[in-house]
């Protein structure tokens, strides 16, 4: 699908902000509809063929992270959705990534960081669709130590404990599952997970690493995901 077909919806209330959004994505040639708040979205995201939702948390009446979490209910699983938020801290990128986001930016933001991100949102989904119309009969899965991934169901398990994984986290856990032992640089990891090969000033790998290792600790005492100073992040399960 050419950029030209794609189509963005924004949910954001500041006016000024938005202005700067649509302007920056519809001269790449998007199709951006804007919204102020979550009326409508639903009738949207039923009618149109609609690629990313771009949603600010800190909106009037219902918040980003309940929008979110209606728009999973809806049923929209596979469709990307990009929390906005000028509450840039580690608790509060958790909050949005527990309640369905798959990415996070925090404000101010660089327009050029936002469609670079919007970009690889967009092309991740447009690959897990090919992948899964080409595998329809094949399993693969991934084992090592007490880590596994069935990449055809998309699940995770630790100790045989289903993990609970943002479409992100999934895809750094396989990365390293598929390379156990090997340091990945961090501007690799930004390139194989988040499809951007460009440094972008952010602590995006940082905190989808940390996040994934909480959820991993919360099932088993064993260290999985090690950091190597001045390198970057490493796969490795100590006998």
């Amino acid at each position: 699908m050419s950029v030209e077909q794609q189509k963005i919806i924004l949910v954001e209330d500041e006016q000024g902000v938005a202005d700067l959004i649509v302007q920056g994505l519809e001269e790449d040639g998007y199709r951006v509809i804007h919204l102020n708040n979550s009326e409508g979205l639903e009738v949207l995201l039923s009618t149109q063929d609609i690629s990313l939702v771009l949603l600010d948390i800190l909106l009037p009446g219902t918040n980003g992270l309940e929008i979110c979490r209606q728009i999973r209910f809806w049923g929209y699983t596979d469709l990307p959705v990009m929390m906005l938020t000028a509450l840039g801290t580690p608790e509060n990128v958790v909050l949005g990534l527990d309640n369905g986001a798959d990415d996070y930016l925090s404000k101010p933001f660089k327009l050029i960081e936002l469609k670079a991100r919007i970009r690889s949102l967009i092309r991740r989904k447009h690959s897990i669709i090919q992948a899964t119309q080409k595998d329809q009969d094949h399993t693969q899965e991934y084992k090592y130590g007490f880590l596994k991934i069935d990449d055809y169901k998309k699940v995770a398990y630790c100790d045989g404990q289903e993990l609970n994984l943002t479409s992100t986290e999934y895809r750094l856990l396989l990365l390293f599952i598929q390379s156990p032992k090997k340091v990945f640089e961090r501007s690799l990891l930004l390139d194989k997970v988040w499809g951007i090969n460009f440094d972008i000033g952010s602590n995006v790998v940082d905190v989808y690493v940390n996040y994934l290792r909480k959820k991993i600790e919360k099932v088993t005492s064993k260290k999985a995901i090690h950091t190597v100073i001045g390198m970057g992040y490493v796969l490795k399960i100590e006998d």
